[in-house]
């Protein structure tokens, strides 16, 4: 006879347990600022990404934008060949190493750019609304040092 879930006592709540949490809440934030720029710009939540890391920085490889954003490479594959079919972004040679090829925003794609990015400061201010600015602060803090720990335990385990 096997086991049942209830034979095997456990102290793991999966509503406590803080990577489930953080999950969660990163989808609800992510499709609630989603809602304002799928609407508008007809973007998914993959493609506002890649839009946001290539408009506040130099051009990138996808690799590059994968590593930004912490994001599947498959997810930003499909991301660029999206934008790329829309004319919002656009590739080219890598002088420094032929195998690859860098990722820029066309002009197309740094006025979505330019328009979205107050949208999406915006949902962020809408967000933070019922937290003080010390709070905010303080969750900035603590999201940064959570993210740097995962970081450096991922980059021990490779």
């Amino acid at each position: 006879m096997s086991k049942s879930a209830s034979d095997t006592k456990s102290d793991l709540r999966l509503q406590d347990f803080l990577p489930y949490r953080l999950a969660i809440t990163s989808n609800r934030v992510s499709r609630m600022v989603a809602a304002d720029y799928r609407a508008r710009f007809g973007l998914s939540i993959w493609e506002w990404r890649v839009i946001a890391i290539l408009g506040e920085g130099e051009p990138s490889t996808a690799q590059d934008l994968a590593d930004a954003a912490a994001m599947d490479k498959v997810a930003v594959s499909r991301a660029v060949r999206a934008l790329v079919e829309r004319g919002l972004v656009y590739r080219f040679a890598h002088e420094s190493d032929k195998r690859s090829r860098l990722l820029d925003l066309t002009e197309a794609g740094l006025g979505v750019y330019t328009e979205i990015a107050p949208i999406a400061l915006e949902a962020e201010a809408r967000l933070l609304q019922g937290l003080s600015e010390d709070e905010a602060a303080l969750l900035a803090r603590l999201l940064d040092r959570i993210r740097t720990t995962a970081q450096s335990r991922l980059d021990q385990s490779s």
